[in-house]
Parts: C-alpha cells; sequence; structure tokens
C-alpha cells in the first residue's frame, strides 16, 4: 500500500471567551459563535478530527489510525491508534481562566489513568497589550494561593509576561498559567483535556452561573516557586533549498520546528522526507502553498490548514510561500 498524506478538518469549541478570528481570518467555516478553539490535529473523545482529503476522507482520524496504527511509527507505542499529542489553534477575545494541568502520574493515579497536560504555545498574533500568566511573580505557600482563591486577590501573586508574535512558551504540567485577552496561539500538547480551574474573574457561564473550579485539585499538583521569568529560547535558522527552518521546542513528548518555505525564485520544490519512526503533523500558520506526495495527488494548503504525514509516507515536494510548524514525536 501506497501511505500519502492527507489534509485534516478540525473539531470547534465555543468557549465563552473565544471570538471569530478562526473563522474570519483562517477560513474555518465553523458554524460556532464564539469559536474559541478549533482541534486541528485530535483524535481525543472530546474532539476528534476528520480526515479531508485521499482516500480516507470523510473517516475520523481515530478511525483511521485504529487501522493503520502503522501510520503513527516505530516510536509511538499505542495499542488503540491515539495520537499522544493534540494540536490547537486558540483565538483568546477573553482572557482564559487561570488554571493548572495534572502530571502524567497525578492523572494516572486520580484521573482513571488519562494522561497530565504539559503544553507549547506559539503566538500567531496579538491585539493590544496581550499578554499572558507564566507562574507566580513569588514563590507562595498553599494556605496563602487558597485564601487569595477565594477572596479574589490571586492576581496580585501572578506573573504575567506581555507577548508578541512569534513568542514560545513551553508550559510544563504543574505551572499555572492563562491566555490573555487578544492572544492568538497555535498549541501543541500532550492528548489530554484535563484542565484544573483555579480562578475565573468570578465570570457566569451562558446560563448565568458560576463555571465550577477545581481548588483542591489544583493546590495539590501546582507548583508554588516563584520568580522565574520565562525566556525566549534560542533560535537558529537552518537553510537548504526553498526552506528555512528552526528548532522551537524539544521535549519529552514532541518535538516543534518553524519551516519557512519559499521557492518562487529557485526551480527545486522543498523536500520533506517521511520517516518510519514517528508521523509529522504540518501545521501552516501563515502563506498557502502545495504538497507534491510522490506520485500522488497534490494537495494545496492554505493558511490554518493541517496536513498529516503518517510514518512511512512517499516523499514529499513543498512549493510555495508559507510559514508552517512541523510537529513529531
Amino acid at each position: 500500500m501506497k501511505i500519502e498524506p492527507f489534509l485534516l478538518r478540525p473539531a470547534g469549541k465555543d468557549y465563552l471567551w473565544g471570538g471569530n478570528r478562526l473563522n474570519d481570518d483562517f477560513a474555518k467555516g465553523i458554524d460556532m459563535q464564539p469559536l474559541a478553539e478549533t482541534w486541528e490535529c485530535s483524535t481525543h473523545p472530546d474532539g476528534p478530527s476528520t480526515v479531508a482529503s485521499g482516500p480516507f476522507a470523510g473517516q475520523s482520524l481515530p478511525e483511521v489510525l485504529r487501522a493503520h496504527p502503522e501510520f503513527l511509527g516505530s516510536h509511538i507505542h499505542s495499542s488503540d491508534g491515539q495520537l499522544p499529542i493534540l494540536i490547537k489553534f486558540i483565538d483568546a477575545r477573553q482572557d482564559l481562566s487561570v488554571q493548572v494541568h495534572p502530571s502524567d502520574a497525578y492523572a494516572r493515579e486520580h484521573e482513571n489513568g488519562q494522561l497530565g497536560k504539559s503544553e507549547m504555545w506559539y503566538v500567531l498574533d496579538t491585539v493590544g497589550d496581550a499578554s499572558l500568566i507564566c507562574g507566580f511573580n513569588r514563590t507562595i505557600d498553599r494556605q496563602t494561593l487558597r485564601q487569595s482563591l477565594l477572596d479574589g486577590s490571586v492576581e496580585r501573586y501572578l506573573q504575567k509576561v506581555r507577548i508578541q508574535k512569534g513568542d514560545v512558551f513551553f508550559i510544563p504540567a504543574g505551572m499555572v498559567h492563562a491566555i490573555g485577552a487578544g492572544a492568538l496561539v497555535a498549541e501543541i500538547q500532550e492528548s489530554s483535556n484535563l484542565t484544573y480551574r483555579m480562578y475565573d474573574y468570578g465570570r457566569p457561564d451562558k446560563d448565568g452561573k458560576p463555571r465550577p473550579l477545581h481548588i483542591d485539585r489544583a493546590l495539590d499538583v501546582a507548583d508554588l516557586t516563584g520568580g522565574i521569568t520565562p525566556r525566549q529560547p534560542l533560535r537558529v535558522l537552518r537553510y537548504a533549498p526553498g526552506r528555512a527552518s528552526e528548532l522551537l521546542c524539544r521535549c519529552r513528548y514532541f518535538v516543534v520546528e518553524r519551516w519557512v518555505i519559499n521557492t518562487e525564485r529557485i526551480r527545486a520544490m522543498a523536500p520533506l522526507a517521511a520517516t518510519d519512526r514517528s508521523f509529522q503533523v504540518l501545521l501552516c500558520v501563515d502563506g498557502c502553498g502545495v504538497a507534491f506526495p510522490e506520485g500522488g495527488d497534490a494537495l494545496p494548503f492554505f493558511r490554518g490548514d493541517c496536513l498529516f504525514v503518517p510514518a512511512g509516507s512517499v516523499p514529499l515536494r513543498l512549493h510555495g510561500r508559507a510559514q508552517l510548524l512541523n510537529v513529531f514525536c
């Protein structure tokens, strides 16, 4: 069987803090108002992606990977065709809640064997003075934090970081965090939907009721160390014909590279060689182009599109002017 890449169609989420940019700027065409998140590459039961091209078109990504576990790669140990990662776009029209995610060990013990959640954010755009919350501005003890969450004074302890387009942040399990209003973000994370909401600015849900908090479990897993200012990673561009690339993040769960494709002025396309070790996911964050699988049909892609490259896929050549996140395990 000749293995070829295929485009994905995302699942949408209408969380109350979301905006309209994923439809307006990325032409998602999802009938949700607001459209807060799109789960671009997901096998999670809360929002699986759907295959949008090729012989598997119309099937869910979990269906395809259950039938073809070899698409995951030799490095991925999965008996049920589940991806170890989840890739999203996030449009924050309002501040997200202050939250924390558990580690794998805590989630296995307390959340019926689920995965914990470490994640990476790549800032696509900002509106106004957008910021993120990353940990605390000083070390805090558990009782002080609990009291500040109950009386609403917790914001005085949170570390806010101004952000700009192109910034990268790694948020390990246990780091208290929040995405601020005005941020448009690509998120790469473990395949988990476990979130412990600590503080939500007193906002009601769509029914006028307070959104539930998970303070006890959040206090169990939160890293209370403060005063560690996030720094941008050293980023070095490496050049090849038609392409420049840089490493954004490497952790135990995933690797993320940024690729800049520009074949307008050369007569050679940018190659992508699949491996047998891991699948790859190409997320177009700017521009557009065409992927040419060897011996297969051309796959045009546009800003916001997501291309799944199975392990062992035929080689690809990329043409166009675009920026991509290349994600693999």
